[in-house]
Formats: structure tokens, sequence, C-alpha cells
């Protein structure tokens, strides 16, 4: 298939080279540094064993409408970096063009084919000004859940640290063709990918570490184990994901995983900074508002009182606004 890779960072970059590796055609869409240190070097993987792969020659460019029409297109930034690229997006459809987004938190896409009382309506701290809806729009959209653990250790460098599940799913449920293309394109390239009838549960079972443990991590600079190890901490995360779960049930989502676990799974990657702490100490921006900000939207529109995720975003956003002011104009 054509696929082409939006974004060459940590979670595009171990994507793109495993699919290229799978024998797909594959185009990296970056700019800057990091194009230059593709059309240079190429792509290498380094693996958790130490193990490591490498294509010398990639396809990158940062011309979208050079790429031409792809099968599938899949956004791996940022959630807060997909406004500026969507505008271009669509230089990369065709006819059945479908976009996998890669990013954590609570989607753009949310409500579409949803059949509750808020199908259709548009989350604003994923969307704020409806651009991303208007160039992508949620009929190509086949939702995917990233849980790989992986680091940018230079442009073009990527470093994996643990897991290989890409689950996906149609937003409506369906066991599509199209998702089982990608699905299917996934497994070759040796991830996990099994189509899911519910994406949403599979989104909220990430986003609820996701939206405890980045900000905690960014707070207070601790590891995922760090966190969990520490008593006041880990009763901070277990009440935050408690008002999150309440959240969820009232869109009629059920968690397969109890809370316990899902804190005792973050504990076990061990001593990992989050990827919001990572940019704390790049002086980067901070990827608050998909992952809580839009929790706590969801809140308001189910009626449902937050006080500590409200707390801990309201100190997150301040973190951001200081990170913001204090680099370089």
């Amino acid at each position: 298939m054509k696929i082409a890779v939006v974004g060459v960072g940590a979670i595009g970059g171990y994507v793109g080279i495993r699919l290229a590796l799978a024998g797909d055609d594959v185009t990296f869409i970056a700019r800057g540094a990091n194009l230059q240190a593709l059309r240079t070097n190429g792509v290498r993987l380094v693996m958790s064993d130490g193990t490591e792969e490498s294509l010398p020659r990639v396809n990158a460019t940062s011309d979208y409408a050079a790429a031409g029409p792809q099968d599938v297109v899949i956004l791996a930034m940022k959630a807060h970096q997909v406004a500026a690229v969507a505008p271009d997006v669509p230089k990369l459809f065709g006819p059945d063009t479908v976009v996998v987004p890669m990013q954590n938190g609570i989607p753009y896409w949310y409500f579409h084919g949803h059949r509750g009382a808020l199908a259709g309506a548009r989350v604003r701290n994923a969307d704020p000004t409806g651009v991303i809806g208007e160039n992508i729009p949620g009929e190509r959209v086949i939702g995917c859940v990233v849980y790989p653990a992986t680091e940018l250790v230079a442009h073009g460098v990527i470093k994996h640290v643990e897991g290989n599940r890409l689950p996906v799913g149609e937003p409506d449920g369906t066991a599509s063709d199209r998702v089982k293309r990608v699905a299917d394109a996934l497994t070759q390239a040796g991830f996990k990918a099994p189509v899911l009838d519910d994406i949403r549960a599979e989104i909220w079972l990430k986003l609820w570490g996701n939206m405890t443990f980045n900000p905690i991590s960014a707070l207070t600079r601790s590891t995922l184990a760090g966190i969990c190890q520490y008593p006041p901490s880990r009763e901070l995360a277990a009440a935050m994901m408690t008002e999150a779960q309440t959240i969820a049930h009232k869109l009629g989502i059920t968690f397969r995983v109890p809370l316990e676990k899902r804190i005792a799974g973050a504990e076990k990657v061990g001593h990992h900074k989050t990827s919001m702490l990572q940019d704390v100490e790049a002086g980067r921006d901070l990827e608050i508002d998909a992952l809580l900000g839009a929790v706590v939207e969801l809140a308001r529109l189910t009626e449902t009182p937050t006080p500590h995720l409200d707390t801990v975003y309201s100190l997150t956003k301040l973190l951001a606004k200081s990170l913001q002011e204090c680099r370089p104009s």
C-alpha cells in the first residue's frame, strides 16, 4: 500500500520504518532539520533488546502535493500539532484514502458515528477552530490507539522502549474492508493490530493512564514508577482515574481493566519518562488539552464533578504557559 506518515518523530518514525521494511511504499512527510536528516541518513530504529534496523534511503518530502494520493495517511504528530498540517492533508487524498490519527487523548472525531445524545458534537479542546474536522472529515478516519513507548534520540533515530500494540477500529464499530486492510498492513509490519468493535473504549483505556500520569509527571518531574510507588501521588492518580471513569460510564464506555490493574501496568513500565515530561525537559509545547482538557470538557457536557481533574488541569496549563513565556523568542 501507499502510506504517508505525517510527522516523523518517535511514533511516526517507528511505525513508518516498520511498514517500509515490511514492503509498503512509505513516504515520510517532514520539514526542516528532520527532513534533511531523513534525506541524508534515512531512518534508524534501535529496539529495546539492543538490535537495530535501518533504512538508509527513504522517500521524504515536505511537499504534500508531490507525494500524491495515498491509500493510508498516518498522522503521527502530537494532538496540538494536527491543526497546523490539516489544510495540507487533503493533498494526499484519493477517492478511498483513509486517515489514521495516532494522537493520544480524546480525538477530534470522537462523536463522529457516535450513537449517544452527543452524536456529531465537536470536541473543542481537540479541534478549537474546527479546521481539523473541515479538512479531515470523520468519514475518512480509522481510529487507532498507540501503545508503544518510543523516544526520538536524534533526527531519524528512534529508540523503542516497549510495546507493539496498535489496535484499530471504525468510528461506527463496523468491520469494514478498509479497516481490515489497515490492520493487515500493521500486522505484517510486526504490530499487534486487532480490529475492535468499540475503539472508543480502547481510547479511554489508554487515556485513563495518559491523562493522569502525563500531567503528574510533568508537574513533579517523576517517572511512571516514581509516581506509582509514592503513596500520595498514587492516591491522586486513582482519584483522577475514578472521576474519568464516571464520565466515560455516562458516555456508554465500559473499562475492561480494573483501576488498580491499570495503575499496576503503568508501574510495570518502570522509570520511563512520559512524553509530556520529555516535552517539559525539551521546552516544547505540552499536549495537555487533548489529554486532560478534553476530559474536563466532557465532564461539563455530562454534568460530572471533577475536582481532582480540574486542579491538575489548571496547574499543568499554568506550567505550559510558564514554559512558553520562558522560551527564547
